[in-house]
């Protein structure tokens, strides 16, 4: 089995030591642990060279990284103008009531995340949410918990 450490390893061995390629280990470490880590973030300073406060710097600055564990599905719901006034709290509300969690937490399984967006780009689909990157639009409190069904059994079977 594939420990944490060696993971983390595998990433930062695939870059040169250079700087410039900050963001690119950093998403890398996102991706493969849902967070970027206080270890990983003084691994990857001292792996580029670069001091911890310009990685935290960095790692604080886009949206994209968390320092807290995400969950295996990010659920992101619009709170845009279009999709706020098609009833998006409704589906936010929805969420935190069958998941247990609150706008942005993660469920103790490590299954979900949900966090409140200002806009997905999809402002005909109002309203929308989006998870892992598949955009859901039209939808009504009532099928959120098909929707989620869909990640569980697809989860379980992994």
């Amino acid at each position: 089995m594939i420990t944490t450490r060696e993971s983390l390893n595998s990433i930062l061995n695939k870059y040169p030591k250079n700087p410039e390629y900050l963001l690119p280990v950093l998403q890398d470490i996102q991706l493969e642990f849902h967070y970027l880590s206080e270890e990983s973030l003084k691994s990857v300073s001292e792996k580029l060279g670069l001091p911890l406060t310009r990685v935290y710097s960095v790692a604080t600055f886009y949206n994209a990284f968390s320092l807290q564990p995400k969950g295996k599905n990010i659920i992101q719901v619009c709170l845009g103008t279009a999709c706020h006034i098609k009833g998006s709290p409704r589906l936010l509300d929805e969420l935190v009531l069958v998941l247990g969690i609150k706008e942005g937490e993660t469920t103790e399984n490590g299954l979900f995340s949900v966090e409140a967006v200002r806009c997905l780009g999809c402002c005909s689909l109002a309203p929308a949410m989006m998870i892992n990157g598949k955009t859901y639009g039209n939808v009504k409190p009532e099928n959120i918990t098909t929707i989620l069904e869909e990640y569980k059994t697809k989860n379980h079977e992994d």
